[in-house]
């Protein structure tokens, strides 16, 4: 689905990643851990094609990101669910816009954007927040909504980029419970994250693999939780 060999890349005059090489298989999950500016977004971003490697081959979905045009790229990352770290949002529109947001951009039918929409909602607990601005949004309630909108065009993978960073233990725990949701209907799932105990507490509800990047290079942290 993804797949990263030999990949570095260099930033600033400086090497960031270096000699990177992974297989995102169908259906797995990971976790990918690493202290703070060691290079865990730039990662991600290189997953999804926001990035190009200055050394080595991504490809998305059997495709080399370097020899595909821009077009190509983007009808790949429709297949691809990015949660941000900082999730950003349209504050003049209501919640349920926001997220239906890539539903729009696709052209797909006001009909069938309203009865995606309803049941996402639902599954992440915001059927009744659906008119509320962003700005009346909790923390929790923004992360909620910044993965509905991820998932909405049904991707074969979900990258999280500390969805957790910025909410309470209880509402992390309700947002890795949709994630292991996703990933228990076939979603391809990686978490970037520095909270360890989240990693401990999935470690009853999903096999993964931790990824820990350092030094430039990406390790394996342990086997399967």
């Amino acid at each position: 689905m993804i797949e990263l060999e030999n990949v570095a890349y260099s930033y600033g005059g400086g090497e960031l990643l270096s000699d990177i090489s992974l297989k995102l298989s169908p259906g797995s999950f990971h976790f990918l851990t690493g202290p703070s500016g060691a290079g865990k977004t730039t990662f991600l971003k290189l997953c999804y094609g926001a990035l190009l490697p200055t050394a080595g081959h991504v490809r998305l979905f059997n495709r080399d990101v370097r020899l595909m045009t821009r077009d190509d790229v983007a009808l790949s990352r429709r297949r691809v669910g990015v949660v941000h770290q900082d999730c950003q949002f349209l504050d003049h529109l209501p919640l349920a816009d926001n997220v239906a947001l890539p539903l729009t951009v696709s052209g797909r039918s006001k009909l069938d954007e309203a009865a995606d929409l309803r049941e996402l909602l639902s599954w992440v607990g915001l059927k009744n927040r659906a008119d509320a601005l962003p700005p009346q949004l909790s923390g929790g309630e923004r992360q909620r909504a910044a993965l509905a909108r991820a998932v909405i065009m049904s991707p074969d993978v979900v990258l999280a980029d500390e969805p957790t960073g910025n909410i309470d233990w209880e509402m992390s725990q309700r947002l890795l419970q949709l994630l292991v949701e996703l990933n228990k209907m076939g979603k391809t799932i990686m978490v970037a994250t520095h909270d360890m105990n989240l990693i401990r507490a999935a470690k009853t509800q999903v096999q993964a693999r931790v990824l820990r990047i350092a030094n430039r290079r990406l390790h394996l942290a342990g086997a399967d939780l």
